[in-house]
């Protein structure tokens, strides 16, 4: 490493700005380069020595002396410069092994309640339906008055739903949609309606505030209970097989008359007694009936002219059914252990 000067003269500043130079090029890191910054352009550096013994130098040789310290400081200060902008060379990535597995990348699929959904819509569309929506925010006409529930009627406290600061209300069941359907169009209609509906239930393993049905309606000249039971019975022969039974029980509904509830041989012990049915051998699938006329004189049609029928379904329920769930909670939880079963 260089000594310092013994005398300041423009060959050894111009000797100590060679060696400077040889060693900033030669520098490997930049701990090395700040050292080397230090020893010759520091405070103490040698540059600075030099320049402090220049008061020694005969007075006719300091411009002499003055011009090659200034160029020498320059330059080194030009190296520094250069040396510090070059990176030292990034350690090497091994090659890439193309025969390497890749990394499966996660994929999703559909929620069982949009599955069931759509199994569901596939089979009444074989049988001639179509499908219908509307709002899940809902007048009070169309989700009581217009279905045959009057504001007196008993039958509010069963579809008890929330009531909105606007005077709306969330629906609590998507029959709403058919008499919407109706009043815009003229029979025949063959329509199911999907959605989301909303009841102030307490949260537990077969209730939710918040679940989803499929309502169907079918009005036309000449339609009877014959009817209905021929498209329930082809809706179960397409979702559980082909071997199940049907039964129809008498039921109330405001909007259909008579009404039936609509039970299934259970698929899992063909009917003779498991867990699933409690021992019965039937399960409750849906309701059911023969519209009400004065659904039909609400919205306009004829009931000596036209008769018709309408089912409703929970589809939270089928699903269960179908796929031996017992906690519909599940279906809301978004665990993927769940989801991925699917």
């Amino acid at each position: 490493m260089t000594a310092p000067l013994d005398s300041v003269t423009p060959e050894s500043i111009e000797r100590l700005q060679a060696e400077a130079i040889a060693e900033i090029q030669a520098a490997g890191s930049p701990e090395v380069i700040e050292r080397l910054r230090s020893r010759y352009l520091g405070r103490r550096g040698l540059l600075r020595q030099a320049s402090s013994a220049l008061g020694a130098v005969p007075a006719e040789k300091r411009p002499l002396v003055g011009r090659a310290l200034n160029e020498a400081r320059r330059a080194i200060e030009e190296a520094l410069r250069q040396k510090s902008a070059v990176r030292p060379p990034a350690p090497q990535e091994p090659p890439f092994d193309f025969t390497m597995p890749g990394r499966p990348r996660p994929r999703g699929g559909r929620h069982p309640i949009t599955a069931t959904i759509e199994a569901i819509r596939d089979i009444f569309a074989r049988l001639g339906f179509e499908v219908a929506f509307g709002p899940e925010a809902e007048l009070d006409y169309y989700n009581f008055e217009a279905l045959n529930i009057p504001p007196d009627h008993p039958a509010r406290d069963a579809f008890d739903t929330f009531f909105l600061e606007t005077g709306a209300l969330l629906r609590s069941q998507t029959s709403t949609v058919q008499i919407r359907v109706m009043e815009k169009r003229t029979p025949p209609i063959r329509v199911i309606a999907p959605g989301k509906v909303y009841r102030p239930d307490t949260v537990d393993a077969t209730h939710s505030f918040l679940f989803h049905q499929i309502e169907g309606l079918a009005v036309e000249e000449g339609i009877t209970m014959a009817d209905l039971k021929y498209v329930l019975h082809e809706f179960a022969r397409g979702f559980f097989g082909k071997d199940v039974r049907m039964r129809f029980r008498p039921s109330f509904f405001p909007f259909t008359e008579p009404s039936v509830e609509v039970d299934i041989t259970c698929f899992a012990c063909n009917g003779s007694g498991c867990a699933l049915c409690k021992r019965a051998g039937w399960i409750e699938i849906l309701g059911a009936g023969m519209v009400d006329p004065n659904v039909f004189e609400v919205v306009g049609y004829d009931p000596e002219r036209y008769t018709g029928f309408a089912f409703g379904m929970g589809v939270e329920r089928i699903a269960m059914l179908r796929h031996r769930i017992d906690d519909m909670r599940l279906f809301l939880e978004n665990d993927l252990r769940f989801l991925g079963q699917f």
